[in-house]
């Protein structure tokens, strides 16, 4: 079955591998390389990589979005690009070789209410042949708060399952939807349920509470610390392998590729939390902005450990 992915602010990322992050003195640029970037396209990049069937849409738009689409047709999957008039955003990230990273990212461009319109019937004709939506990433300032939530409610109604994995407003209001799972990482967790998250018991609640706002599960993505997960049936801690961490830039894209990759194998949701979080931790591993295959998961899914807390 098809799994479809939609990434409605995407961009070129321009990746600068340094020698040394540090303030107040120089760095030397050891390389610098451009990719069709955004948290759906790399949804479908991991998808495809692991045999998965996916179909990325996305707008596109301006001088910019000429180089993009030219990006994008390396990158080994189907894509629908819907055009806007506006140019599409460019983002930064400067790695160095010890692993440090900064990423900046532009805003993203205004789409208008027609082009978004073009944007749901492309999603709505996607739908027809998918078992999956992903909807990933930050919305371009001038599209509504709301926009998931539309799109959910559009899933659910022709029996498609949902990941929704974005920040702010577009997350408040998308888990209130009722996605299938949600999938935020701490930073993300924090800035919706205005709270520090700190301990062990913190991270717990804050699965809960994410839950209980909406969301069929809950993926809580804590880095090296792993994941807490929740469902209907029960509480996990999901804990990686020890590992150098190179770049973890993408890992959570690739979180919830595999776990979506996971359960479409009819694997459980502990099975597909394991297998998430393998994915994550393996392409941590990799430096600059890369994802982790198949066989690299397999190797960490082996060290991954599940926690059944009730």
């Amino acid at each position: 079955m098809l799994i479809l992915t939609l990434t409605i602010n995407p961009s070129i990322d321009r990746t600068v591998m340094v020698d040394r992050l540090v303030f107040e003195d120089r760095a030397y640029i050891l390389s610098r390389s451009d990719s069709a970037g955004g948290r759906g396209i790399n949804a479908s990049r991991v998808l495809a990589s692991f045999g998965a069937k996916t179909l990325a849409i996305v707008p596109s738009g301006g001088a910019g979005g000429d180089k993009f689409q030219k990006l994008l047709a390396n990158c080994g999957f189907p894509t629908k690009v819907v055009p806007i008039k506006s140019e599409i955003r460019v983002n930064f990230t400067i790695v160095d070789r010890q692993g440090l990273a900064v990423k900046l990212n532009e805003l993203g461009p205004p789409i208008s209410a027609d082009e978004l319109a073009r944007v749901e019937k492309a999603v709505e004709k996607g739908l027809e042949s998918a078992s999956w939506l992903m909807l990933c990433g930050s919305i371009p300032p001038s599209v509504p708060a709301g926009f998931y939530t539309k799109l959910i409610r559009m899933a659910r109604d022709r029996k498609v399952k949902t990941l929704l994995d974005t920040d702010g407003d577009a997350l408040l209001h998308g888990v209130e939807a009722g996605p299938t799972v949600v999938t935020p990482n701490q930073p993300e967790a924090e800035r919706l349920l205005n709270r520090a998250l700190i301990t062990r018991a913190h991270f717990l609640e804050a699965a809960t509470r994410i839950k209980a706002m909406g969301a069929e599960s809950v993926l809580l993505s804590l880095g090296s610390r792993g994941v807490v997960a929740i469902d209907d049936r029960r509480l996990l801690e999901v804990l990686p392998p020890r590992i150098d961490a190179v770049s973890p830039i993408g890992a959570g894209d690739a979180l919830a590729a595999a776990f979506v990759w996971a359960a479409t194998k009819k694997k459980d949701f502990a099975d597909s939390v394991r297998w998430a979080t393998a994915a994550g931790t393996a392409s941590a591993k990799l430096p600059g902005v890369q994802f982790a295959n198949l066989d690299q998961t397999k190797e960490i899914y082996k060290s991954v450990e599940v926690r059944v807390l009730q």
